[in-house]
C-alpha cells in the first residue's frame, strides 16, 4: 500500500455540466477532509449515530461526500441503493434501517409530497433532509414541512469547492434561503466590473476557502479564469440580505433583463410555483415581435392539471398579482421540464424551443 498525504491528488469531481461539457475538476485529500469537518459535522452536526441514505449515486460528488465521506468521517451508517428507486420505496428504506439523514433534490423532495395523502410510513427516526442541486421553492419547502414534520437544509456548493459552503442549518433556517455561509469561508459578491456589491443586491459569487480545486484537468484558460488561488469564481448569481443569508437567483446566462432591470429566473419560477396547478416551472428569456427580452414559462403542471388557454391566462395573471408586472412572464407554455442526470432544469433547451417559437 502506497502512503498518501494530504496534497496528493484523489480524484477528479466532474461539473453537471448543464450549460455545457463537463469539466473535471482536480481535488487533493486535504479539500476532502477539511469540508467534511466544517460543513458535516461543525454545521450540520452530523454523529456517529446518524444513518444516512442518499437519493443521487456516488458517481456525484454531492451523494459520495454526503452518503459515504461523511457518516464514515463520524462512525455512521451509511445506505447505498444500486437501484433507481420512487418516493415510495425512498420512505421505505427509511422505515427499514431507521434513517436519520436523506439526502435529496428539490425535484424528489415534489415527488415525497405528491404520494397519497393516505400512506402511512415510521419516519421518526428521520431528522432531517440535505436538499442541495436547484433552488428549493418556498412552497415545496412549507408543503413538505407540514406534511412529514421533517426539517430541509437547503444549501449550494459546487465540484470546484467539493461541496456545500452556503447551508441552512439546525437551529437555523429561512425559508426560501440557501442559508448562511459555512465557517472556514469567506465571499465576495461583485458585479460586472469586479466590484463589491452591496447587500440586497445581486452580484456574481467570489468563494474563497481551503477546499477549493487546483483546477480543471487539461483546460488551463478556464482554470485561470475561475480558480483564483483558493477562490473560485462561478458563474452563478446571488443576493445576500441584511442578515447574511443568501438567495439563488440563477446562472449569470440564465438572466433575464425586462425593462432594462436584471430579472432572476427563479424568482419567477418560485412565483408560479405557488400555484396549486404548477408542480415545477422553468423560466428563460425569449424575444417578443419588437426585439425586447420578456419571460417565458414553462410550466409542469401537476397531477390532476391539464394545459388549457384558461389556465394560462390564470398563471399569468396569478404572476402579476404576485411579483412585479415587468418580471411576469409574458408566455406559458406547458411542458415537461428537461433535466440533467442530477435534476437541474436544461435551460439551454428551454431556450431553444423559446426561441424557435413554442406555442402557448
Amino acid at each position: 500500500t502506497e502512503p498518501t498525504y494530504r496534497d496528493d491528488f484523489a480524484t477528479w469531481l466532474s461539473s453537471s455540466g448543464s450549460t455545457g461539457n463537463p469539466k473535471c475538476v482536480m481535488h487533493m485529500h486535504h479539500d476532502f477532509v477539511w469540508n467534511t469537518i466544517a460543513y458535516a459535522q461543525r454545521t450540520l452536526g452530523l454523529r456517529g449515530t446518524d444513518v444516512t441514505l442518499s437519493a443521487p449515486k456516488l458517481f456525484f460528488g454531492y451523494a459520495l461526500a454526503s452518503n459515504m465521506l461523511f457518516p464514515m468521517s463520524v462512525g455512521g451508517t451509511c445506505v447505498l441503493v444500486h437501484e433507481r428507486l420512487d418516493a415510495a420505496q425512498y420512505l421505505e428504506l427509511v422505515e427499514r434501517h431507521r434513517v436519520t439523514q436523506f439526502v435529496t433534490a428539490p425535484t424528489n423532495i415534489a415527488k415525497l409530497v405528491e404520494l397519497p395523502g393516505d400512506r402511512r410510513s415510521d419516519l421518526s427516526s428521520l431528522h432531517s433532509l440535505v436538499s442541495a442541486g436547484e433552488a428549493l421553492p418556498p412552497r415545496l419547502y412549507r408543503d413538505f414541512r407540514n406534511r412529514y414534520g421533517v426539517e430541509i437544509y437547503d444549501g449550494i456548493g459546487s465540484a470546484e469547492m467539493f461541496h456545500v459552503y452556503i447551508t441552512n442549518r439546525p437551529g437555523d433556517v429561512k425559508e426560501g434561503s440557501l442559508g448562511r455561509i459555512v465557517e472556514g469561508y469567506t465571499h465576495r459578491l461583485i458585479d460586472d466590473e469586479g466590484n463589491t456589491v452591496p447587500d440586497g443586491e445581486i452580484g456574481t459569487l467570489v468563494i474563497q476557502g481551503p477546499s477549493a480545486g487546483a483546477g480543471y484537468w487539461r483546460m488551463r484558460d478556464k482554470s485561470r479564469e475561475t480558480f483564483w488561488g483558493d477562490a473560485v469564481k462561478g458563474g452563478d448569481k446571488f443576493l445576500r440580505d441584511a442578515d447574511g443569508y443568501f438567495w439563488y437567483c440563477g446562472r449569470g446566462d440564465d438572466m433575464l433583463k425586462c425593462s432594462g432591470v436584471y430579472v432572476s429566473p427563479v424568482e419567477v419560477e418560485n412565483c408560479l410555483i405557488g400555484h396549486p396547478a404548477v408542480r415545477e416551472a422553468g423560466v428563460v428569456g425569449w424575444r417578443d415581435e419588437t426585439g425586447l427580452e420578456k419571460a417565458m414559462a414553462f410550466v409542469e403542471l401537476a397531477d390532476g392539471h391539464e394545459g388549457s388557454e384558461s389556465l394560462a391566462a390564470e398563471l399569468l395573471e396569478w404572476a402579476r398579482g404576485h411579483i412585479a408586472a415587468f418580471k411576469a412572464p409574458r408566455r406559458i407554455v406547458f411542458a415537461t421540464l428537461p433535466r440533467t442526470e442530477t435534476g437541474k432544469i436544461k435551460r439551454n433547451e428551454l431556450r431553444k424551443l423559446a426561441n424557435e417559437g413554442a406555442s402557448t
